[in-house]
């Protein structure tokens, strides 16, 4: 077991193994050779996520090629420690035998990354853009609850994807045909999903 005050020598992923070990459901990812945390999630974070598997799983992407997963950690190009862990990602149904190390797996057998934002959307609306991008995955998804958006990038390049729709309230919007499976998602019913109830 790890001493309580970990020595200031320690690579970042050693740190970011002992921060997940004394929070749990917090997550820690590397990024630029940042280690950075988003808070444990909130009941309608996860609401949302329940809403997207489903229509995923009801258009046909299961257990077969590709699938649906959570929590699954990517390895980024980014640095020699990066990560990063999507809210949901579409993957290769080989993805058990393509890890890297340190739990996280090759880029190239995510099909699409989802990311729903918490308190401050930063990190996902910019910072990830850019790491995921740079990692060639296809597609990504940000459920921006801050700004009641919701966003599909596309044709990543080095640094950003070079397609990025924003869609509003009142859309069904159908996601990329790469993911293996025609998906629709009705914009509205997933923002709905993300907002607390007001308490009263």
């Amino acid at each position: 077991m790890e001493d309580s005050h970990m020595p200031a020598n320690r690579s970042l992923t050693k740190w970011a193994d002992w921060l997940t070990e004394c929070t749990p459901g917090a997550r820690f990812e590397i990024i630029d050779g940042l280690l950075l945390v988003t808070p444990i999630p909130d009941g309608p974070h996860a609401k949302v996520l329940t809403d997207v598997t489903l229509a995923c799983l009801n258009a046909g992407l299961d257990s077969d090629d590709p699938t649906v997963a959570q929590k699954i950690a990517v390895w980024l190009p980014t640095g020699p420690e990066d990560y990063a862990i999507p809210d949901l990602s579409v993957v290769d149904a080989d993805i058990s035998s393509r890890m890297v190390e340190n739990n996280c797996y090759e880029p190239s057998c995510f099909r699409m990354v989802l990311e729903v934002t918490a308190e401050n959307p930063h990190l996902d609306l910019h910072v990830k853009v850019a790491a995921y991008a740079a990692a060639g995955i296809p597609v990504y998804v940000i459920v921006d609850r801050t700004h009641q958006r919701l966003h599909i990038l596309t044709a990543p390049v080095r640094d950003g994807y070079t397609i990025h729709h924003v869609h509003v309230p009142g859309e069904i919007v159908a996601l990329p045909d790469s993911l293996g499976a025609k998906v629709t998602l009705d914009v509205a019913e997933i923002l709905k999903a993300g907002q607390p109830k007001q308490a009263g």
